[in-house]
């Protein structure tokens, strides 16, 4: 009874560490033709990298059409504007331009933005490009 027992538990930790493993992986360097690295490296777009990625965040946006928001989070990189909306969606804005955000993010900016809207269970449901921030 000893031995099952000790076995069952050094199964049971290897499955744990393996578990730990495959939740610990690095964020993806690319999606498709869209360079994430260098998405992720221009917070707020204000180092004028994130235009030349709009093109190839274009092509590759079905890919992230029903993706979870920790998912598109981790793949993007931290959203320049998170803001909750109403039955509990949620929105992330990426800038894809430099604006007035680049000086106070506090402050609205019409510089051009892709709007990631995630449904109520947390799936992209809607990606939108705007000047002005969602209602």
């Amino acid at each position: 009874m000893n031995d099952k027992l000790r076995v069952f538990k050094r199964r049971l930790l290897c499955f744990a560490l393996l578990g730990l493993m495959a939740g610990c992986s690095s964020a993806p360097e690319r999606l498709g033709q869209l360079d994430l690295v260098k998405w992720r490296q221009d917070r707020s777009a204000c180092n004028g990298i994130r235009p030349t990625l709009v093109k190839g965040f274009k092509i590759e946006q079905a890919n992230l059409m029903g993706k979870f928001a920790d998912e598109v989070g981790e793949m993007l990189g931290k959203p320049d504007i998170h803001q909750l909306g109403s039955r509990n969606q949620k929105f992330y804005v990426y800038f894809l331009e430099k604006g007035s955000q680049c000086e106070d993010i506090t402050k609205s900016s019409t510089a051009l933005k892709v709007i990631l809207r995630f449904n109520a269970v947390g799936l992209l449901s809607e990606i939108t490009y705007q000047n002005d921030l969602p209602d």
